[in-house]
């Protein structure tokens, strides 16, 4: 049987709920999430009675704003990261990509800081890929990990962490920066030295030509 294509309201209604997260995920990014319903459909340029299509409370928008984010950022990883057969090398390029996404979407970026904690429990974005490559290059004899969770807190706390850096200072050289942490958590993990620099002197898709963002829905 043939899939049922959406209807125009079904079309429509996933374009006025599309609009109301990107709004939601504009205001988180901006720090500003006591505002009112009304100011949030203002700037999703919805009617204040399609709010309450989609969503009873602003709290269950910003939810919904996260992990709609954390999984653009995962699907993202996992497109940037397909035919990798080396488990160390496709946390580092996870890793390393995460980084630059910083500077490339800020807007982005900052959701997923402003909600660091989700972030680093989430069963969706970096933090589950994260572990699944560790774990896998653990079995393939590449990290000596002894204890997942405690690894996961350590790569969970430095992402956070060089994203905030990133942003608090923007003179810094955003890959450079990135590949050098990322360098002393393949060290950390287990790899020499000398391997934790070949890994991620190796090049990168291209960041510039992969679009980002909150599904449209049109």
């Amino acid at each position: 049987m043939p899939e049922h294509a959406p209807s125009r309201l079904e079309r429509r209604k996933a374009r006025t709920r599309a609009a109301l997260v990107r709004a939601a995920q504009a205001l988180i990014a901006e720090g500003k999430t006591a505002v009112p319903i009304l100011e949030i459909t203002q700037a999703a340029d919805v009617g204040m009675g399609s709010f309450y299509n989609h969503f009873e409370t602003k709290e269950q928008l910003y939810q919904a704003a996260v992990e709609d984010a954390l999984d653009v950022h995962g699907a993202l990883l996992d497109e940037l990261t397909t035919g990798l057969d080396d488990p160390a090398q496709v946390f580092a390029q996870s890793f390393r990509l995460t980084g630059r996404l910083h500077r490339r979407h800020p807007e982005l970026s900052k959701v997923l800081l402003h909600h660091g904690l989700e972030l680093a429990a989430s069963e969706s974005g970096l933090a589950p890929r994260a572990r699944r490559d560790i774990e896998a290059a653990v079995r393939a004899g590449r990290f000596t990990v002894t204890d997942t969770e405690l690894a996961m807190v350590t790569v969970a706390g430095t992402a956070l962490g060089l994203g905030h850096l990133l942003h608090r200072r923007p003179e810094r050289d955003d890959a450079a920066t990135t590949d050098q942490v990322t360098e002393d958590l393949l060290r950390m993990l287990g790899l020499t030295a000398a391997e934790a620099h070949e890994i991620c002197s190796r090049p990168l898709p291209d960041l510039d030509t992969i679009a980002t963002g909150p599904d449209t829905a049109a």
